[in-house]
């Protein structure tokens, strides 16, 4: 893997430390200092803020103990469920997954497709049938 990039919003409806903490569950708990997101201010509809949160990840350790942490963590509904649609989420080398910020809040990493915590898994490799590979050594 080359590196990880991971985006977030939070709403102007949404608890902002309640968002943040939720996303801190889907990194190993050893590894959020050497995390630092960029916090970008947006405007939503009739003008709500919207705080868009991004990192990339490249430190080589953090990288791979963050891909670990959240295949192992994936139950095995959505491990099945990735490696069956997994045309839907690669492309040109990017595996693309999507988190339920609620269930992270609760401890929990779930793939969803609404108000996700967007990560993105740039691999050296492009084939699908290697990125495959690689997931299922990290636990999918």
């Amino acid at each position: 893997m080359a590196y990880i990039d991971v985006r977030f919003s939070v709403h102007a409806t949404e608890d902002l430390d309640k968002v943040i903490n939720a996303v801190h569950q889907v990194f190993p708990a050893d590894h959020i200092d050497d995390i630092a997101f960029r916090k970008k201010a947006l405007r939503g509809h009739y003008g709500n803020p919207i705080a868009l949160f991004d990192t990339r990840i490249k430190k080589k350790a953090v990288v791979e103990a963050l891909a670990d942490h959240l295949f192992s963590s994936l139950n095995e509904q959505d491990k099945e469920s990735l490696l069956r649609e997994i045309d839907q989420h690669v492309e040109e080398g990017n595996l693309y997954i999507r988190l339920d910020k609620q269930a992270a809040f609760q401890g929990e990493i779930t793939l969803c497709t609404a108000d996700p915590i967007r990560v993105r898994i740039r691999f050296r490799k492009k084939r699908i049938e290697d990125i495959v590979k690689i997931c299922q050594e990290l636990g999918t």
